[in-house]
């Protein structure tokens, strides 16, 4: 046992500053492939970060006697390595030979090597710092409760620091600047032999990241985003760019940008010119002049005026009200009362900073409330009733792919619809617009939804209190508190004469109504439509060729339509080339797992030519250390969902978990090295670890959405509270497990590193694919069977360790 000298506190402070930069760095190219590419490649950015541990671990197995060896040497340089790999990373990724695009990856091969190159670029800081980690773990494994306590502790700090550095620096700008924590690493643990060779090394990487901060890399856009065709139009420029942890804002300024979505074709007028705000690349909205003769003519000829057609609206709500259009809309409809309820700060800070000029008079109108909130918690917490309330718009022209498959839409849920009818007056009703898209999703999704909330109300006829109207791109939907009356359908009906838009459900409609204007290629829009309002929906949604069920707070997955077993068909019908087009935000999940898979069964197997395929407790490291780093994982993905709705904002969410559950559990290793008889409880540790998932999963959400309300500083600390038992638990079996190993064959620890980081890859995507597939409950389900593991299968064994 080597005792813990001077050195090793040194040690233990450099691995937390390597932990920080770690998870630090992973937010911050989570951040990045959101804006360069799309949402769902945050969870790329995990399972290549997993990869790295489960790959040092592979290496350490492999080469632990010579790495140990020239163990100071060894140490200062991966760490250095680490940093300098991380400064180059991004501007590598983005070069015009390796930068890839999402909507290229079925349709040309070479994006396909394009986005592997990607994942090694990504791949190499993570290995370097978690061989680091490793390589002290190895030899100082006696002292494991501390190591790991000083790991987590590092790696809960990096999610604080990613958020701080978030509001101050550009996304392109942090990884550089984040890899300045492992460069201080190297040099902390500097040893007086080779002190030359590696401050040498730690001066090249100064320089360059130095260069690397005062020259960042440009971030290139996938052509198909909504900002890079934005940038196409002529004299576009970028006129404003702020960053945040809600994302990269930018406003986009151009002679030729328009907003007039579905405008009717009896418009003669001419569309004013708006300036385009963009988040991480999405559109959120036109930023129009503030004038009345600006707006109100564009408004009122599209489909969104659906619900002003039909009687006066005084008391407005607009949720996600993005730049305002809706919001100004209601004004020169002559609202009374608007409530603006915007949960990005970052956007607001822009719209009311001066910034935009066009902005300023909407702001201080007296009739508009402000509100930086949650939509969700602002329907939680605000006792008002209102004549309107308007979502955002569903959709994009054109379609979106399924790139937002994987977006967490709480506010298309089930519980949020039930939750905006009961704050309608008797009149009042519920607004959404989308576009339509083929094959038919979006407004079949929004139909079904509408309908299961209003039968949940006990109303047998949902018709009755639906008007829904088309023009030539957009569906307007409106539900209505109370049955539809004959003098608002003759005004739904005389608002469409004028614009030429058709009716598509009323509770009196004749069919040769619905395409007086608007002719569809065929009809099945009608027949699906009929099919959802009857109480025979059941067999659509079972027959149908993509997932039409409402979304819930369960599975919020408003957006995801894949239903795999329609595959086949699909194919048939449209071509295996074209398919993928339709969702490929969820295809790209089911790709990563099949590439994280074979590469993490590989890299378990590869140590067993260096240690011996035979004996040893092998079963039981492998159960023992696969079981609690899926079920840890699992918890983790789980506790982030959760967390989105809560705060509010995914960045956020993501950063407070990994950070609490990482410190907490931290404390849970330091404090199984103080516990003298922790191997002896371990399986009572792990049988309480069992019992707190399966309470969560049914307790914690209601928990959440009691205390919602509350303001954010104090749900912070809430959330932190919540994660904080469950972490402190789930953090002893790690250290412990380790310490038995050792007790019984030192080479295998190393190995058992790997396979805990090489099953935390795979299942990073096996819990995203099991809460889309059937829910969040589920996923926590899983976890407890994963912690069941070492209990269940081969727990002989356990004791033949301690004993041992």
């Amino acid at each position: 046992m080597i005792p813990m000298t001077f050195i090793n506190k040194r040690i233990l402070l450099a691995i937390g500053f390597v932990s920080a930069a770690i998870i630090a760095f992973q937010l911050a190219l989570m951040q990045i492939l959101s804006i360069v590419q799309w949402y769902h490649f945050a969870y790329m950015v995990i399972s290549v970060a997993l990869l790295g541990f489960g790959a040092a671990g592979t290496v350490l197995s492999i080469f632990r006697r010579w790495l140990l060896e020239r163990f100071e040497l060894a140490l200062p340089l991966l760490m250095i390595f680490s940093g300098i790999t991380m400064a180059v990373a991004t501007g590598l990724s983005q070069s015009s030979c390796i930068r890839f695009d999402s909507y290229l990856l079925f349709a040309d091969l070479s994006h396909t090597w394009r986005l592997a190159l990607t994942y090694l670029i990504f791949f190499i800081p993570f290995f370097f710092g978690a061989l680091a980690i490793g390589l002290v773990f190895v030899r100082h494994v006696h002292h494991i409760g501390r190591l790991y306590f000083a790991n987590l502790i590092g790696s809960g700090a990096g999610g604080v620091v990613a958020i701080c550095l978030a509001w101050i620096f550009l996304p392109q700008e942090l990884p550089a600047i984040i890899a300045v924590l492992p460069i201080i690493s190297g040099i902390i643990v500097v040893p007086k032999k080779s002190r030359h060779l590696i401050l040498l090394a730690a001066s090249l990487a100064v320089i360059i990241i130095t260069f690397i901060i005062i020259h960042p890399p440009c971030l290139v856009l996938s052509e198909f985003k909504g900002l890079s065709r934005a940038l196409n139009l002529p004299e576009a420029k970028i006129t404003l760019e702020k960053s945040s942890p809600y994302g990269l804002i930018q406003v986009v300024g151009s002679p030729a940008l328009r907003y007039a979505p579905g405008l009717s074709l009896t418009y003669e007028e001419r569309v004013p010119i708006t300036k385009a705000v963009f988040n991480n690349g999405d559109r959120v909205g036109p930023v129009i002049s503030r004038k009345q003769a600006d707006i109100q003519p564009v408004m009122d000829y599209t489909t969104r005026a659906l619900a002003y057609s039909m009687a006066r609206r005084d008391r407005v709500l607009v949720l996600d009200a993005g730049t305002g259009t809706d919001v100004l809309h209601a004004i020169t409809r002559g609202a009374k009362e608007i409530a603006y309820v915007e949960p990005n700060s970052a956007l607001l800070g822009v719209l009311k900073g001066g910034h935009l000029k066009e902005v300023g008079s909407l702001f201080d109108n007296s009739r508009v409330s402000i509100h930086n909130t949650n939509s969700r918690t602002y329907l939680l917490t605000d006792t008002s009733q209102y004549d309107l309330i308007i979502l955002p718009m569903v959709g994009a022209f054109g379609g979106t792919c399924g790139l937002y498959a994987l977006s967490e839409q709480y506010l298309f849920t089930t519980e949020a619809f039930r939750q905006m009818w009961l704050k309608l007056t008797p009149d009042g009703v519920i607004s959404i617009t989308c576009w339509m898209d083929y094959p038919l999703r979006n407004p079949l999704k929004i139909l079904s939804s509408i309908c299961e909330v209003l039968e949940g109300q006990g109303i047998e006829n949902p018709a009755d209190f639906i008007a829904a109207v088309r023009s030539w791109g957009t569906i307007s939907v409106a539900v209505k508190r109370s049955p539809l009356s004959a003098y608002e359908t003759g005004h739904i009906r005389s608002f469409c004469t004028s614009m030429l838009f058709d009716p598509l459900i009323l509770p009196d409609i004749r069919e040769a109504e619905r395409a007086q204007f608007n002719v569809l290629a065929d009809n099945h829009l009608f027949r699906y439509v009929d099919e959802i309002l009857s109480s025979e929906r059941g067999s659509l949604y079972k027959e149908y060729d993509f997932n039409i069920r409402p979304a819930t707070d369960n599975r919020p997955y408003f957006s995801q339509f894949l239903r795999w077993q329609s595959l086949p068909h699909l194919a048939r019908l449209f071509g295996e080339r074209v398919l993928p087009f339709f969702e490929i935000g969820y295809l790209m999940v089911a790709l990563t797992l099949i590439q994280i898979s074979i590469a993490g069964v590989l890299l378990i197997i590869l140590p067993l030519f260096s240690i011996g395929w035979r004996g040893g407790n092998k079963s039981w490291t492998v159960l023992y250390f696969s079981g609690i780093g899926i079920g840890y994982m699992f918890v983790e993905i789980i506790f982030i969902q959760r967390f989105i709705l809560y705060l509010g904002n995914p960045i956020y969410s993501a950063a407070l978990v990994i950070s609490s559950m990482l410190v907490c559990s931290g404390t849970g290793s330091f404090m199984s090295s103080k516990w003298t008889g922790i191997r002896k409880s371990l399986p009572v540790i792990l049988g309480v670890i069992i019992v707190l998932i399966f309470c969560y999963a049914i307790i914690l959400t209601p928990i959440l959405l009691k205390t919602i309300t509350v303001a954010f500083e104090i749900k912070l600390l809430l959330a932190f509270l919540f994660v904080a038992p469950l972490s402190f638990f789930m953090g002893i079996p790690f250290p412990v497990g380790i310490g038995l190993l050792a007790g019984k064959d030192e080479k295998k620890v190393p190995w058992a590193w790997g396979i805990n980081g090489c099953l935390s890859v795979v299942s990073t995507a096996v819990a995203t694919i099991i809460a889309v597939e059937i829910g969040f409950f589920w996923v926590m389900v899983f976890a407890c069977l994963a912690y069941a593991l070492p209990l269940t299968v081969n727990i002989k064994g356990l004791f033949t360790l301690h004993h041992i």
